[in-house]
């Protein structure tokens, strides 16, 4: 089924978001401004977008798997979750930053992707003594190879 998304661009100078059907459900989402970046410098660089989602829905933004190749930069929230309240006329995408090296960031660089998401459907927790499973040996017991 597909969903109608109200989008609201803040710069026409980036390109418009397109779903490119059969290659990959994320879709990359650009920087909509220049940016420079000093080594350990933080920066929230706009997106240039706000987005109307269904009711049931959030979006999650991560990097690009080039990203920290291409611009040196990690994502300080690791996973950006916007949930479907954040839709006013105002609330414009970011992505938060730390440069690991000094950097430039350009207008229409594409520095991130999202998909949208179904919200996780209500759940009760039960309290037992035991989860009478095997175990797997506890963290990190998978080894290196």
């Amino acid at each position: 089924m597909v969903k109608n998304i109200r989008i609201k661009y803040f710069t026409d100078k980036i390109e418009k978001l397109t779903y490119i059907d059969g290659k990959s459900d994320w879709i990359d989402l650009r920087a909509a401004d220049d940016v420079k970046l000093a080594k350990g410098e933080f920066k929230l660089i706009p997106l240039g977008v706000a987005m109307e989602l269904p009711e049931g829905y959030e979006a999650h933004i991560v990097p690009r798997s080039s990203t920290f190749k291409n611009f040196g930069i990690i994502q300080t929230n690791h996973q950006g979750v916007v949930d479907c309240s954040y839709c006013g006329d105002d609330d414009q995408w970011f992505m938060p930053v730390l440069a690991i090296r000094d950097t430039e960031i350009h207008l229409n660089d594409r520095i991130c992707q999202f998909r949208i998401m179904e919200n996780q459907p209500k759940i009760e927790f039960e309290e037992v003594k035991s989860l009478d499973r095997d175990s797997r040996g506890g963290f990190g017991s998978t080894g290196k190879q």
